[in-house]
């Protein structure tokens, strides 16, 4: 097969005018809401906010410009997560940011790091990952015998 780039990049062939890839997940934005963000709230954040900066995971940081609809005075904050909407996958001084717990962004003032602290790991509970014990169905239901200690309950 020829190639008409000199780099040895792949050969050439024309390029889809919309790809499937891009068709799904403009309708993952129209129709849901736990994909990141609908159409409506980007829109919406796009208008009335400002990018602050972003975490390890890939999800966004908003503030208001002003305080037009606040309830309490204070700018309204927001995320806009990559992929899947859980509230988990905020790290602790993203959430904090949120909460009006720190008036300053990671980005601008960091949080110092322990030596003891381990990495945000989001909740894994339902997925493939989530720890699963000794005897749990998901392992194959098998458990040690119990101990003497116990002895059932029976009614006389």
């Amino acid at each position: 097969m020829a190639r008409l780039d000199a780099g040895g990049g792949r050969p050439y062939s024309p390029r889809r005018l919309l790809p499937v890839r891009v068709c799904v997940n403009v309708l993952k934005a129209i129709f849901t809401w736990w994909n990141g963000a609908s159409l409506g709230a980007r829109f919406h954040i796009g208008r009335r906010g400002v990018r602050i900066g972003s975490d390890d995971f890939g999800n966004t940081y908003y503030e208001a410009k002003d305080t037009r609809d606040s309830y309490d005075g204070r700018k309204r904050r927001w995320v806009i997560y990559n992929g899947y909407a859980e509230a988990s996958k905020v790290p602790a001084e993203w959430h904090g940011w949120l909460h009006h717990t720190f008036d300053e962004p990671p980005t601008r003032a960091p949080l110092p790091r322990r030596a003891w602290e381990k990495d945000h790991q989001p909740n894994l509970t339902g997925t493939v990952h989530a720890w699963r014990p000794k005897g749990s169905l998901t392992r194959g239901g098998d458990r040690q015998r119990a101990a003497g200690d116990y002895e059932a309950w029976s009614p006389e």
